[in-house]
């Protein structure tokens, strides 16, 4: 089972859009996006996707009734626990509440967002991945990732 990852896309509908052509190219199973979508429009094309699609909050997502609305109910509280297959996945904005779930070794995947930089690492059997920022607004660099949950791999790919 492929999961697509993705987070921080700050309105840039460019990317967005890249993304989710990649992510249907690419066959994936689910995508999970770990917040700061910021406006309703830029969720609009995540509708796309040929797939699950669940997120959840990030600290720039203003009107959070019509970005709920926008995405048909699919944005979650943050941290979120979901599973796809057999493997137990966290889903979250920040990585300081997530540390320490870390430790408990509960979870197979544990993803989040906020930084912009990406962090794809194993610690014990957890996979941990930041996909970095889809919006490429700090740095330059639109990236996302893709997680293989039976091999527990993580690959970035930067969208350009």
């Amino acid at each position: 089972m492929k999961i697509g990852i993705i987070s921080d896309t700050h309105d840039n509908l460019p990317m967005v859009k890249k993304a989710v052509e990649f992510f249907n190219e690419s066959d994936v199973d689910a995508v999970l996006h770990a917040g700061d979508y910021v406006s309703p429009f830029s969720v609009k094309p995540l509708l796309m996707l040929e797939c699950d699609f669940l997120g959840v909050w990030g600290n720039n997502d203003g009107d959070k009734l019509a970005l709920q609305n926008t995405a048909q109910g699919k944005i979650e509280n943050s941290p979120f626990v979901s599973s796809y297959g057999n493997r137990k996945i966290l889903l979250g904005h920040y990585f300081y509440t997530l540390e320490a779930l870390v430790l408990s070794q509960e979870f197979h995947l544990i993803i989040y967002g906020h930084t912009h930089k990406p962090d794809i690492r194993k610690q014990g059997k957890t996979l941990i991945v930041n996909p970095g920022e889809c919006g490429g607004w700090l740095d330059g660099k639109s990236t996302i990732a893709v997680v293989d949950l039976e091999n527990q791999e993580a690959e970035l790919i930067e969208l350009g």
